[in-house]
């Protein structure tokens, strides 16, 4: 709808629609009573769109704040935006929040929510906002952030800008304040679209101010919110779920993996029945890229400073880099310096390596594009708040591949290698994608404008070709160029990001890489980066809870388990197991002092693919019978049969 003469607010715009909570002025989301430009393109923004739940859970976190500092005068506020499924809102308070605290203030939510308080936007200067909020210190350090809201922290962009400072007022109905908060909106037109019922408190956790562990550690509240009751017990049994298949538990349970403290946070062990997993997953990748004419290289885990200095790491990742190691300095008896020292990192990228690999030598045309691939182990100092399993570590392995091609062979090299990317993925069991590009961050590149754009645009053209929906996220991109990244949806909904392709035209110029192009002259190539699972270790955390820990067969550590009925026909299956293995089964025989019953038991609680059986009627006919996974019983099969079906499974690598 473009605006033309007549009403100017969404709330005049849409009247009588109680669906609508904010409108969309030329792409920006506005409440319903900020005036419209004449000329503007309007539309309508319901609780059932994304944008209209986000904003929903950002006055959810805005009732919370009121309710606690209702229970609490003392509480001061931090900051609190929606994010992915909800919200939070942090707090300096005296005493951590308890489950039974929480309880409490889902009750004063519920009573501010019934009340029907209008949220109402003003704009403020900087000492008008410092005035009003003399007594929250948090928000007054935002004020003096807000022409750097990018190194405010994580949140506070909901909060201050580059532009002006705003208010929200909660306003009672004879037009009274009842409370107010730094922020810059949109909100819901009225607190009584957060229904009891369909909002929650779910936990609460230490979380330093603005995330930075050198800051004061205050307390977190998150919580959901949702459109009706019926829309957050769908959720609360999706989490259900998803804490069922958290891979941490089931790592575990499985006895898959570990983190030993002793190593530290954020580095995983992998124990053998994981190794097998791995190693399996790792195989077959291998033998995927060597079909796809890929080069294999390997790289060391540390590397002088200079290598991450020439690639621009230092000066745009240095945060997300372990401190350096300073080695090789010699000194006198005295103390004086008689040999300067040198600077070494763990390497937090593979790329850097990769360019050394192409630049050992002169390149010719016919060469590319040259695809250069490791399983390249990767360091990297997440704060210890984010650290997650096997989903954000500090140490893990990329399936790491750079391609150099000419310029001339880019677009076609994208659009085979966003096919390849898609088909391993499947053969893994994941299938259901849409794509996101990633944009400039303007805060934060290398190269020119123009270099840029016709990345972008290149990118942007081959996602669309490809046929699968492509979402936009802007200024995602790394500080050397825009990037596709492959979303996949799991068994129970939830998106993880894949594979990453990102386009760069600088790194190359930086290194100073060349090829002899066939009119003799030199030319430097583009460069694609692709780390395919993301890394092995969050791809198997993936595979996990996808899975639920019943990996298929081809992954399974153990494929097939035998269990006699009794001790004597332990032989009889050992002879079975004997020919799985034959044909590269890993097999086993169950020859614990466990009844018959637990070891069934025990069967289904590790997961086993195939569970073969053998009494006396099964020996006397050269048969086992099956249980499988889900429960059910094939009885009497022939050993030539059985052995024939398993291997016949796992080399189709069946995925159900």
């Amino acid at each position: 709808m473009s605006i033309g003469e007549g009403p100017r607010t969404g709330a005049e715009l849409f009247a009588g629609r109680d669906d609508v909570v904010v409108v969309r002025v030329d792409g920006q989301l506005k409440d319903l009573d900020q005036p419209i430009g004449e000329g503007a393109e309007v539309e309508p923004v319901t609780l059932e769109e994304p944008d209209g739940l986000m904003v929903l859970r950002h006055s959810a976190a805005h009732l919370l704040a009121q309710a606690v500092q209702e229970v609490d005068p003392d509480a001061k506020l931090g900051i609190g935006p929606p994010i992915t499924d909800g919200f939070y809102y942090d707090f300096d308070v005296a005493e951590p929040f308890t489950p039974e605290r929480l309880r409490q203030l889902e009750k004063v939510m519920t009573r501010l929510a019934a009340q029907g308080q209008t949220f109402r936007r003003r704009a403020v200067s900087d000492d008008q906002a410092r005035q009003e909020l003399a007594d929250e210190p948090y928000k007054l350090e935002l004020i003096g952030l807000k022409s750097q809201s990018a190194e405010a922290g994580e949140g506070a962009s909901v909060e201050v800008g580059a532009g002006e400072l705003t208010m929200y007022d909660n306003l009672r109905r004879d037009g009274s304040q009842a409370w107010k908060d730094l922020c810059r909106g949109p909100h819901i037109p009225t607190t009584k679209l957060i229904r009891k019922g369909a909002f929650k408190l779910l936990r609460s956790a230490a979380a330093y101010w603005r995330g930075d562990e050198r800051n004061r550690q205050l307390q977190r509240i998150y919580g959901t919110a949702w459109a009706n009751a019926e829309a957050l017990k769908d959720h609360t049994e999706r989490l259900a779920e998803a804490e069922r298949r958290d891979h941490r538990k089931l790592g575990a349970e499985l006895d898959l993996f570990s983190f030993p403290e002793e190593i530290g946070s954020g580095l995983a062990v992998f124990h053998p029945k994981g190794g097998i997993i791995r190693q399996e997953m790792e195989e077959y990748s291998r033998r995927r890229h060597i079909e796809g004419d890929y080069d294999f290289v390997y790289s060391p885990h540390i590397t002088k400073a200079r290598l991450y200095e020439l690639s621009g790491h230092i000066d745009w990742y240095a945060d997300a880099m372990y401190p350096p190691m300073r080695v090789d300095e010699e000194r006198t008896a005295d103390g004086h310096v008689k040999r300067q020292g040198q600077d070494y990192y763990l390497k937090p990228m593979n790329c850097p390596m990769h360019n050394l690999i192409y630049a050992a030598r002169g390149r010719s045309y016919r060469e590319l594009p040259l695809r250069l691939f490791e399983f390249g182990t990767v360091y990297r100092y997440e704060k210890s708040g984010v650290v997650h399993g096997l989903t954000r570590a500090r140490g893990f392995t990329q399936d790491d591949a750079h391609i150099y091609c000419a310029k001339e062979q880019m677009r076609d090299e994208l659009a085979s290698l966003l096919g390849f990317v898609i088909d391993l993925l499947g053969d893994y069991g994941l299938n259901d994608f849409y794509l996101e590009l990633s944009t400039k961050n303007p805060d934060k590149y290398v190269g020119s404008d123009e270099v840029w754009r016709e990345a972008t645009r290149t990118l942007e053209e081959v996602a669309l070709a490809s046929g699968l929906e492509l979402r936009p996220d802007p200024g995602g991109a790394a500080f050397y160029g825009p990037k596709i990244s492959v979303q996949a949806r799991d068994a129970i909904g939830r998106t993880w990001q894949m594979s990453t392709i990102q386009l760069d035209f600088n790194m190359p110029e930086r290194f100073g890489l060349e090829y002899t192009a066939p009119d003799g002259s030199r030319q430097t190539p583009v460069m694609i980066h692709r780390a395919l699972f993301g890394s092995i270790e969050r791809f198997f955390a993936i595979l996990t809870e996808h899975y639920a820990g019943a990996f298929p067969t081809w992954l399974a550590p153990v494929q097939a388990r035998a269990i006699p009925v009794s001790a004597e026909f332990e032989g009889y299956l050992s002879d079975v197991v004997g020919r799985l293995k034959a044909r590269g089964v890993r097999a086993e025989v169950d020859q614990s002092d466990d009844r018959f019953g637990k070891k069934i038991r025990n069967a289904a609680k590790d997961k086993i693919p195939f569970t073969l059986i053998a009494g006396a009627e099964d020996a006397a006919q050269g048969a086992v019978s099956f249980r499988l996974r889900d429960g059910s019983q094939n009885n009497g099969i022939p050993v030539d049969e059985a052995v024939a079906r398993i291997v016949d499974v796992i080399e189709r690598r069946v995925n159900d």
